[in-house]
């Protein structure tokens, strides 16, 4: 049985929590621990709740191997063997023990998607707080069940992954003692077309699991993620690079420091309009019902006249009789002198029409 919220290092996530944002590093940093650094600084800076890094080496992601099937067919790596690549895009384990510093010291959160039982041990050794699993390792089943044996929170991608997919995964981590879950709606195209975002999957998948329910955007632009949080998003994973135009393996569907920032606040502030359902008038509201439809002489009336749709009328403000007695009002006689502009009031009318009046 999986909690209703994740906790990572304190933080809380859930529906009743602003959105946990989490500034992917990915291979961004060109191969340059110093650039990496920056990155954490930065994405500290623009107010991301997390960075996440990936451990793992081409060797223990794929093989070296130059044949069609180890070749990268269309997309943004096109004609790129899977060993090259990885070769470029990890990140050394070297540097883990400095970039998990550095975190702490800037007061933000680091994880890691591990992709192989020595990046677990790796990463268990520096106390890693939470796991990350990608959306290309979500049928890796040892995997998830040595990850689901630290104990730690998790998370998982579903790009390319079916429904009975997600099950055997989600099953697969209850099985081995996990407790704290979170799916991560995903669409594995680098970058993803908006159209086939397909956020309405958010919903559906906080129908099906009873834990936080997020969303992994690849896209190009921070709409998906902000529309994202407006379906129920508990968290946003986006893509994050120092300089759009440096070459960065992942640049083109990343967000430059000062747009990560706008995204964050306009994700939180998107939950923060979401609220909750309900019907009470709201402090912004106080004094409008001043201010709606009301009956009110819109003539002089003698004592003795009859009303009539000419010199009673609804009309803003809302400080005379209601509205819904106007058809019973029409045809009575006036018990005195009325001056234009006066709101209508009960003692206007000779025969009691009714009870319980509004004012």
């Amino acid at each position: 049985m999986f909690d209703k919220t994740m906790s990572i290092a304190g933080r809380k996530i859930g529906a009743q929590y602003p959105p946990y944002v989490i500034a992917e590093l990915s291979g961004n940093h060109k191969g340059s621990l110093e650039q990496a650094l920056a990155m954490i600084d930065a994405a500290a800076n623009a107010g991301a709740d997390a960075i996440k890094i990936q451990t793992y080496t081409a060797d223990t992601i794929t093989l070296d191997h130059n044949g069609p099937e180890f070749t990268i067919d269309g997309g943004l790596w096109a004609g790129r063997t899977l060993h090259d690549l990885y070769q470029e895009a990890h990140t050394p384990w070297a540097w883990h023990e400095a970039l998990f510093e550095r975190a702490k010291a800037r007061n933000i959160t680091l994880f890691s998607s591990p992709f192989d039982d020595t990046a677990v041990d790796l990463l268990e050794s520096l106390n890693c707080p939470a796991y990350k699993i990608a959306s290309f390792e979500i049928n890796d089943i040892a995997l998830l069940e040595r990850v689901a044996r630290t104990g730690k929170p998790i998370i998982i991608s579903t790009g390319l992954a079916t429904l009975d997919e997600i099950f055997e995964a989600v099953n697969t981590i209850a099985n081995g003692g996990g407790t704290q879950l979170s799916l991560l709606h995903c669409i594995s195209g680098y970058p993803t077309p908006l159209q086939d975002c397909n956020l309405a999957t958010i919903s559906d998948l906080i129908s099906r699991f009873d834990f936080p329910i997020g969303l992994s955007d690849h896209t190009s632009d921070n709409i998906a993620s902000i529309t994202a949080v407006a379906v129920g998003a508990s968290l946003i994973e986006k893509h994050f690079t120092l300089d759009r135009t440096d070459g960065s393996v992942d640049a083109e569907f990343s967000l430059e420091p000062a747009q990560f920032k706008q995204m964050t606040s306009d994700a939180k502030r998107a939950y923060s309009a979401l609220g909750k359902a309900g019907y009470e008038v709201k402090p912004s509201e106080a004094g409008g019902r001043n201010f709606r439809r009301s009956l009110y002489v819109s003539q002089d009336i003698r004592k003795g006249d009859t009303f009539t749709k000419e010199n009673v009328r609804s009309v803003r403000p809302g400080l005379g009789l209601h509205t819904r007695y106007l058809p019973q009002i029409i045809g009575q006689t006036a018990t005195q002198d009325i001056s234009f502009g006066s709101a209508f009031k009960v003692d206007f009318v000779a025969v009691k029409l009714f009870e319980n009046h509004e004012q």
